[in-house]
């Protein structure tokens, strides 16, 4: 009985680090497309958004994915036979594969900080969609189990990824059309001196 309560929390953990990835990627977003609004509008939202990343980073992020190390190494230390199949191997794989994911949004809010935004709103939101893909394979490998279905898995992890990304290009598309369709018509209301 006590495993059931290890794995229930380990799985409530890796929702939350989950939902931090994913909500902390769009402050990403939003804090770099606020580099762009007029002198009065800049500096509050960047405070603001930066307020909101440190808040969701330190107090949700961070706890979140040591909460789902400490529950998963301590039911793999319950379960030890876990680790003598394949598919648990590939999941610890895609899991340090993640953990990179979390670094490196650690990097980006660190250079946030400090007033660099290098990476674009495009960039960031096919990087949003990278969490996306390893939720998919997480899910997949502990569901399914098996390493003969996997090749499926992993072709419609792919073609999941292709989906995505041709999303997000026709949302950047759209996007463009939209900003210049609005700035015609701001120039055609302009009242002539």
């Amino acid at each position: 009985m006590d495993y059931l309560y290890i794995k229930a929390l380990h799985v409530i953990f890796v929702i939350c680090w989950f939902a931090a990835l994913f909500y902390m990627v769009r402050l990403f977003i939003y804090s770099t497309d606020a580099q762009s609004k007029d002198e009065v509008a800049r500096p509050i939202l960047t405070q603001q958004l930066l307020l909101m990343q440190k808040k969701l980073w330190y107090i949700i992020g961070w706890p979140a994915m040591i909460g789902t190390y400490i529950f998963g190494f301590w039911m793999l230390g319950i379960n030890t036979a876990l680790l003598s199949m394949p598919w648990m191997w590939l999941k610890l794989i895609v899991v340090g594969l993640l953990t990179l994911y979390h670094l490196e949004c650690q990097r980006i809010l660190n250079l946030q900080k400090q007033g660099v935004f290098k990476h674009g709103s495009f960039r960031l939101r096919l990087f949003n969609e990278l969490a996306t893909v390893f939720l998919v394979a997480i899910v997949f490998l502990v569901v399914v189990k098996s390493t003969s279905g996997l090749l499926w898995g992993i072709l419609g992890l792919i073609a999941f990824a292709a989906i995505l990304m041709l999303c997000v290009a026709v949302y950047k598309r759209n996007s463009a059309k939209d900003e210049a369709s609005k700035k015609v018509e701001n120039k055609t209301e302009e009242p002539k001196p």
